[in-house]
């Protein structure tokens, strides 16, 4: 069984394993970084449907199916479905899963989220209340921008430090036997708030977050990170990527090469135009299920520390002079 370490990790005494996992990505991401990791390109960020939410249950519910899939088992052997998205009242998540006829924990960790399903669905499983539980994630551009920003047919300029909320999905199967590499330690975080309002400059709000989480891990697990082959934080961008290296110095930690943010691997900025790099639920989502998961299979990863952030802000927190709370949370994934 789990056993509580330190402050707030978990190491698992029977770490669950991720048996399969799967992907889908809109045309922008496509045309990225990462693209040959993606398991399915969209054509168009409409993909079909009337609406940018309706796209996005669709991406979400086949990203689900294909992590089932490639899992080789059947849907009636989840037990459990953990995800989440950033719109309100999670009507992605809601809409995608309402015909898979499983049992659905609906999360808001905002971009954080791939890491709080993956922590619950580890949970879930490690203790012997199921078999198998899907973890998953999702976001659309159009429908974020929409929501917490401006319409995009507002046209409106957006500043440097802003990032780019990525179209996509993954989803990751979890379960007690079978193949593929295990979940032994989750540091779930806490909130932190500097107090920071600028919802155009994500990454600076979410940075302090991922730093104690980070710092928090290392202290509880007495591990430094040099003991991993890759540390990526979720979609802070360059901004919050740069405000990570120099805080967790400060602490007394010496990110290296090894350390890297989803949101800065998933485009090509310049040529991209995406400014300060990636966000959104599915930034890191895809970045896992994506680029992650498929290298650890060939062996050039064999221990990462997987660190999705949230901002947990909505428009009526905004729209009422609130500063944006940030969220981390950590999970370690090894060839073991």
């Amino acid at each position: 069984m789990g056993n509580p370490i330190g402050e707030q990790t978990i190491a698992f005494g029977n770490p669950p394993i991720i048996v399969g996992f799967g992907n889908i990505v809109g045309p922008k991401e496509g045309e990225g970084l990462l693209k040959e990791y993606y398991d399915e390109i969209l054509e168009d960020s409409l993909w079909g449907e009337e609406t940018w939410e309706k796209a996005e249950s669709k991406i979400l519910n086949t990203a689900i199916n294909s992590a089932i899939d490639n899992a080789e088992i059947v849907k009636n052997d989840i037990r459990y479905i953990f995800a989440g998205d950033l719109l309100n009242q999670l009507i992605a998540s809601t809409f995608a899963i309402r015909d898979l006829e499983k049992p659905f924990f609906g999360l808001y960790g905002a971009c954080s989220t791939m890491g709080e399903s993956l922590i619950l669905a580890s949970m879930a499983v490690e203790g012997g209340f199921a078999d198998y539980c899907v973890a998953a994630t999702s976001s659309h551009f159009c429908g974020a921008e929409k929501q917490f920003r401006y319409p995009l047919e507002f046209g409106n300029q957006r500043p440097l430090t802003a990032t780019w909320t990525v179209t996509g999905s993954g989803a990751v199967v979890v379960g007690n036997k079978g193949n593929g590499p295990k979940i032994t330690h989750v540091t779930p975080g806490k909130i932190v708030d500097l107090g920071i309002k600028d919802t155009m400059n994500m990454g600076a709000a979410m940075a302090p977050a991922a730093v104690d989480t980070l710092v928090t891990h290392f202290k509880d697990t007495g591990r430094n990170p040099d003991d991993y082959d890759l540390i990526a934080t979720g979609d802070l961008g360059m901004v919050g990527k740069e405000l990570v290296v120099e805080l967790v110095a400060k602490e007394g930690y010496n990110l290296g090469a090894n350390y890297t943010d989803c949101g800065v691997e998933i485009f090509d900025s310049k040529k991209q135009d995406t400014h300060a790099g990636g966000s959104g639920c599915g930034c890191s989502a895809v970045t896992l299920t994506g680029y992650i998961l498929k290298e650890m299979a060939k062996g050039t990863f064999n221990r990462i520390l997987f660190v999705p952030t949230g901002a947990l802000l909505s428009p009526s927190s905004s729209f009422q002079g609130e500063s944006i709370p940030g969220i981390a949370h950590a999970v370690v994934i090894e060839n073991i």
